[in-house]
C-alpha cells in the first residue's frame, strides 16, 4: 500500500536523519500491537508524519458534494457508520487514549454513541462544550465545538469561525463525539471560552492542522493537539491500531499525536473498504516476501 501525498508534504524521521518522501510503502511501517492482536510479523520501523494543513479545512470538495446531491440533502442520504467507518484505537505507550468501536454500540435504535443524526436533531442533543463530528462518505470528518444558542466554533478553510450548527454541517449527518477521546475534559465553560477566544485566528497564526485537532484542544486543553506540540526525537510512543477483523488488526507507530490524527483522518476519508484492501494487499505482499526469503535461506543451507 502507498500513502500518497499531493499538496501536502510528508517526511520520515529516522534518528537524526530526515528524508523527504512523496510516498511511503506500508511495508516500511511498524506493525507493533500493544494488545497482542496483530498477526503481522513484518518489519517494525518507527515512522512519523508531518503534513501541511488537512484538506478537510480547505474544503473545496464540500461544495461539489452538495452540488452533486442537490436533488437530495446529504444528511438524508443512506449512511451506515459500520459500513463506511474504520474501527480503530489510539495508544500512548500502553494507555488507550481514543477508541472508535462498534462493539456494544447499539446502532439499531440509535442510542449508541456512534449513531448519527441530522443537524436539526443534533440541536436537541447538544450542550455547550460538546464536540460534534460531522461525517459523510468519501469526505474528511469535520469537528466543531458547540458553544450554545445553536452555534458552533470550528476550523474551516484555514480560519477559526463562529457558525450556526446547521450551516457548519453543510448537510452532513453528525454525532456528539465526547466519548471518542479518553482524556479528562475541561469544564464546559472553559471549553466554550477556549473556542470563542480563537475566533478570527487564521492562516499562519493557526496552531492546528485540522478541525479535529482544534476541537479536541478546546475540550481537553492538551498541547499534543497543536502543531509542533511534541518534540520528535526518534521515538514512536503513539500507536494507531486499525481493526481488520474480529481477531486481526494492523498497527502503525507515530512520533506525535497530530501526525497520527492525520493518518486516522485519511483512513476516514477513503473509507473502511479501501483501508482494508490497502492493508490486506500489504500483508499478503509481506507474507509472500517472507516465504521467498525462507526458501532462499533454505536453498542456501542445502547448498552449503
Amino acid at each position: 500500500m502507498l500513502l500518497t501525498c499531493t499538496s501536502t508534504h510528508l517526511t520520515k524521521g529516522m534518528g537524526n536523519q530526515v528524508e523527504k518522501l512523496t510516498h511511503l510503502s506500508y511495508k516500511e511501517v511498524p506493525t507493533t500491537d500493544p494488545t497482542g492482536m496483530d498477526k503481522d510479523d513484518g518489519p517494525r520501523i518507527g515512522v512519523s508524519y508531518i503534513f501541511s494543513n488537512d484538506d478537510d479545512d480547505v474544503e473545496p470538495q464540500q461544495d461539489s458534494v452538495v452540488s452533486d446531491l442537490s436533488r437530495e440533502h446529504p444528511s438524508s442520504q443512506p449512511y451506515d457508520p459500520q459500513l463506511h467507518e474504520v474501527e480503530c484505537s489510539i495508544y500512548y505507550r500502553d494507555e488507550c487514549i481514543y477508541q472508535k468501536s462498534f462493539s456494544g454500540n447499539d446502532e439499531v435504535d440509535g442510542s449508541g454513541h456512534l449513531a448519527t443524526y441530522t443537524p436539526e436533531n443534533l440541536l436537541n442533543k447538544c450542550k455547550p462544550g460538546d464536540l460534534v463530528e460531522f461525517v459523510c462518505q468519501s469526505q474528511y470528518p469535520h469537528w466543531v465545538v458547540y458553544v450554545g444558542d445553536f452555534q458552533v466554533v470550528h476550523l474551516q478553510r484555514l480560519e477559526i469561525v463562529n457558525s450556526f450548527l446547521t450551516d457548519a454541517s453543510q448537510g452532513r449527518r453528525g454525532r456528539i463525539a465526547n466519548q471518542l477521546y479518553h482524556y479528562k475534559p475541561l469544564s464546559p465553560a472553559t471549553v466554550v471560552q477556549n473556542a470563542l477566544d480563537q475566533v478570527g485566528c487564521k492562516d499562519q497564526d493557526l496552531s492546528w492542522r485540522n478541525s479535529e485537532c482544534f476541537a479536541a484542544w478546546c475540550r481537553y486543553g492538551k498541547r499534543e493537539f497543536k502543531i509542533g506540540g511534541e518534540l520528535r526525537i526518534g521515538k514512536q510512543p503513539y500507536r494507531l491500531q486499525i481493526r481488520l477483523g474480529v481477531k486481526r488488526s494492523h498497527t502503525l507507530e507515530f512520533q506525535s499525536l497530530e501526525d497520527l490524527i492525520m493518518e486516522k483522518r485519511r483512513n476516514d476519508q477513503i473509507g473502511k473498504a479501501a483501508v482494508i484492501q490497502e492493508l490486506s494487499s500489504h500483508l499478503q505482499a509481506a507474507e509472500a516476501e517472507d516465504d521467498d526469503d525462507d526458501n532462499e535461506a533454505g536453498a542456501q543451507t542445502v547448498a552449503e
